[in-house]
């Protein structure tokens, strides 16, 4: 295969090859939780007391995912870099280490999460009741023994497509979720496992997953995975995980925001007149925990036409040609603008269409008024986070990884965190909704700052 045509082809034409399955990849990665969450809402002996219980155990998949692409994205950044510079040997020593470190932390996540379920649960909100509770327990367990699949797959998926096989990456993902879609309505409906039927059919497409990713790294195309590879470099590990810090961060800080969302929703949940009473106390949770959903479905699109563009981005800056850089910097920013602009319009008009797929019928009233109240004021600035977003991940792209990382923990830890303690304290359970808008638009006024200061280094290279 010959590399040369990322920097020689159309740079609208290499989006769509890349970025489409890669946005695909990504969606269907995150339909695994979004798939169970619905068939957990319209089950009526699990109801949103599964939808909460859901929304507690979702953040640990993602503290599972923030280690998987760090070791992804982070390989696939430098085995880019390297293919730009004609070095292969570098690039399947990355990949080599990859595998090692994606098989290594999967199995050690599993383990510290079975030895420390009880504490984790808590620290998420899964005590805001006794139902909630219990089936917290019961999905967090069989979602846990996963881990290891979970992570080698998520992890193996960006390394397949920087050798040159989006479309491979993406098949692997898709059969993941189709096994996963068959088997819910059956362990949930037919068999009646409830939580436990939803986690297993979650863990029977990860393994698949993980099996097909195994199966191609038999069969690279561009880089050759040898038995040298797998000798562990400490420069190359260094360099490739430094790349891949940024989405680490991006995931982890994510983890962080809904520990907070989580305890505040608990906490001023208790106070409130309504949601203060034992058998409405799960609602906020299990909503909030849908309106992040929803949110992790446009931040898909968003992040898998981003990541798609990685490879094509490390290439053309290993390869000197900042010209291709900066045409798929304008491309890319519009696009985003556009994915969140349509975003906007579906949460703003369409609330209660959004909910009533996630079983409203079989709930009180005060869910969906409450449902329809959290998704037009939370995503109110989805326009901005798409922005956002993208930027982080281009500039790790681009091997500015210190920039990315800055610009990432500003928006998770700083803004993310800091305004989800600190709104609920004036505005009570609505704080908790302003706290997403309010981190977004002080995070775009940085951005901006950042892009035309980006948009400037690489026109000076041009006129070099």
């Amino acid at each position: 295969m010959n590399e040369s045509y990322l920097a020689e082809e159309k740079i609208g034409k290499l989006m769509r090859k890349y970025a489409i399955p890669c946005i695909i990849s990504l969606l269907v990665a995150a339909l695994y939780n979004i798939v169970d969450q619905l068939f957990i809402a319209n089950a009526s002996y699990l109801g949103s007391y599964g939808n909460a219980a859901n929304t507690v155990v979702f953040p640990l998949t993602v503290i599972a995912l923030a280690v998987a692409v760090m070791i992804g994205d982070g390989c696939c950044a430098f085995v880019s870099l390297s293919l730009g510079r004609n070095n292969k040997e570098d690039a399947s020593s990355s990949i080599g280490s990859a595998i090692i470190l994606s098989v290594a932390s999967g199995i050690i996540t599993c383990i510290i999460y079975l030895l420390l379920s009880d504490a984790i649960i808590s620290m998420f909100g899964g005590t805001v009741n006794a139902q909630t509770y219990k089936q917290s327990k019961e999905y967090f367990f069989w979602i846990t023994l996963g881990i290891p699949f979970y992570v080698f797959g998520q992890a193996m998926n960006p390394v397949i497509r920087s050798d040159g096989s989006p479309k491979f990456a993406m098949v692997s993902t898709v059969l993941g979720a189709v096994v996963n879609i068959i088997f819910d309505p059956i362990f949930i409906f037919a068999f009646k496992w409830g939580m436990m039927g939803a986690a297993v059919a979650t863990v029977l497409g990860q393994i698949l997953t993980a099996v097909l990713a195994a199966w191609y790294l038999f069969r690279t195309k561009t880089v050759k995975i040898k038995k040298s590879s797998f000798k562990m470099r400490r420069k190359i590990v260094t360099k490739s995980l430094s790349l891949g810090i940024c989405s680490f961060l991006s995931q982890i800080s994510l983890v962080a925001a809904m520990a907070a969302i989580n305890n505040m929703i608990r906490k001023y949940g208790a106070l409130d007149s309504v949601f203060g009473q034992e058998e409405f106390a799960q609602i906020p949770m299990a909503v909030v925990g849908i309106v992040m959903k929803f949110f992790q479905i446009i931040i898909s699109i968003v992040v898998g036409m981003a990541a798609g563009c990685i490879p094509i981005v490390g290439f053309n800056m290993g390869a000197e040609r900042k010209d291709n850089v900066k045409s798929l910097f304008t491309r890319l920013l519009i696009s985003e603008a556009c994915v969140g602009i349509a975003a906007l319009l579906v949460v703003e008009i369409l609330p209660r269409t959004l909910i009533g797929v996630f079983g409203a019928r079989n709930e009180s009233v005060y869910y969906t008024l409450f449902a329809v109240k959290a998704f037009r004021i939370y995503l109110c600035m989805v326009a901005l986070a798409c922005i956002n977003k993208a930027t982080f991940i281009f500039l790790q792209a681009m091997g500015k990884a210190v920039e990315s990382t800055l610009l990432s923990m500003i928006r998770e830890i700083v803004f993310g965190v800091g305004f989800a303690l600190l709104l609920p304290v004036f505005f009570g359970l609505d704080g908790v909704l302003y706290s997403m808008p309010v981190a977004d638009i002080l995070t775009f006024i940085v951005s901006a700052f950042i892009i035309i200061k980006t948009y400037r280094q690489l026109s000076k290279t041009d006129e070099a």
